[in-house]
């Protein structure tokens, strides 16, 4: 079987590693010169199993009235009229009903849990070199309610079989020391053992090449016009560099699905919703985090490469406008000067911004389309690298036939 993958970002790249492991024939097709050039180039380095949550969550709705307000708000929405944002948005509202939120958080978790053992098994075999750290992610509270809205997710952590730990202030100072600057507004964290940190960007360098090794085929700087069709079923996929022919395809394209499978007449509820990150070098290490710091009040991450740190976050509403505006910029810059005001250095910052392919219920559509040959695996979010190794695992295994256990990530979702 001639598998033709849309997309190499860490979504793409990993469904073409583990079809090959399968015994397919794989073509990536990407229009940019490497894989993850885009939004996996510079996201916020978590591999965050435990913290694998759904945007749409009970009381979001208020809060995000009151985001509306504030300088340094999670959650920035620029005025439109989109048809696209609108349908997305009254979606993901209705998604924020609490039993939604549980069903949405439990299949989330059961996808990173899988993929969790996955990248373990790739590691174990490859040991890929991605400056990899295994300290967990510490979430840390600066209110009661904050701490009192926990209890949901800790109940739902339980069931997935997820550790966690609910620390006190000073637990959270033992497990990351760094944080000694806002000691006085800290009131607690949930530490999640399990989670990982590293650089995504290299992992991706480091599986590209062992995906060559194996047989895949990358076709880079290559433009995707269309796909075309022949009695119900994509016969090829039509670039700059002429039509690439296969037996099944897969759109990966991240944020970038949706126009592609709209062209054929296929709604997937994905939007791109922008995030920014600042990349910095460490220059005092007793003043810098060790792992990743999620800060609920902010939702900003900040995490621990070799000697860097990675400061992730914003969730804009704005479609596909690249542009790095200050007040992103300085939302980051008040984060990380806040936690780590001696840990870094600020002048030395590399700004970026990458559009995360988010879905109303905040679960990635796995698997099967209403073309029969078509398949796709995309709408990840913010947890790409969390959910990619397990998310390619349970496509390989629609691929191929092996399994109908996770079909409704996909099938049952278009056009809703």
């Amino acid at each position: 079987m001639k598998v033709v993958i849309l997309g190499s970002g860490v979504v793409g790249l990993t469904s073409a590693w583990y079809l090959r492991q399968a015994g397919c024939d794989v073509t990536v097709v990407d229009r940019q010169s490497r894989a993850a050039e885009e939004t996996s180039f510079a996201n916020a380095g978590q591999i965050s199993y435990g913290y694998s949550s759904p945007w749409a969550a009970p009381g979001v709705p208020t809060k995000a009235i009151k985001w509306l307000m504030e300088e340094h708000a999670p959650l920035k929405i620029k005025p439109s009229l989109s048809p696209e944002l609108m349908s997305w948005a009254t979606k993901m509202l209705l998604n924020c009903q609490l039993d939604k939120y549980r069903i949405n958080k439990a299949r989330m978790l059961t996808i990173a849990n899988r993929s969790r053992e996955c990248l373990a098994q790739l590691n174990k075999e490859h040991n890929l070199h991605y400056q990899g750290r295994s300290k967990g992610t510490l979430q840390i509270f600066r209110d009661e309610k904050q701490l009192k809205a926990v209890e949901k997710d800790m109940a739902l952590l339980e069931e997935s079989g997820t550790r966690f730990e609910l620390m006190d202030a000073k637990q959270c100072l033992v497990q990351e020391p760094g944080l000694a600057n806002i000691q006085g507004n800290l009131v607690g964290g949930l530490h999640l053992p399990d989670d990982q940190t590293g650089d995504c960007y290299l992992f991706c360098q480091h599986l590209q090449q062992l995906a060559e090794e194996a047989g895949v085929e990358f076709m880079f700087d290559t433009q995707i016009n269309s796909l075309k069709q022949q009695n119900g079923r994509i016969i090829a996929v039509d670039t700059d560099k002429g039509l690439i022919e296969g037996d099944t395809f897969v759109v990966a394209l991240g944020s970038y699905s949706k126009h592609l499978l709209d062209s054929i007449g296929i709604d997937v509820p994905v939007y791109p919703v922008k995030g920014y990150s600042l990349t910095l070098p460490v220059i005092n290490e007793a003043c810098a985090p060790q792992s990743t710091i999620m800060d609920e009040t902010y939702k900003v991450a900040v995490t621990r490469f070799d000697q860097r740190i990675r400061v992730a976050g914003t969730a804009e509403l704005a479609g596909f406008d690249s542009a790095l505006p200050d007040k992103r910029l300085a939302t980051l810059n008040h984060v990380v000067s806040n936690l780590f005001p001696d840990g870094v250095d600020l002048s030395k910052a590399d700004y970026w911004t990458g559009f995360r392919p988010m879905t109303p219920d905040g679960t990635p559509i796995i698997g099967e389309t209403p073309i029969s040959n078509l398949y796709t695996n995309t709408g990840h979010g913010t947890l790409g690298w969390t959910m990619a190794c397990g998310s390619a695992e349970i496509l390989t295994e629609i691929v191929t036939a092996k399994s109908n256990e996770y079909r409704e990530l996909s099938s049952l979702r278009y056009g809703n």
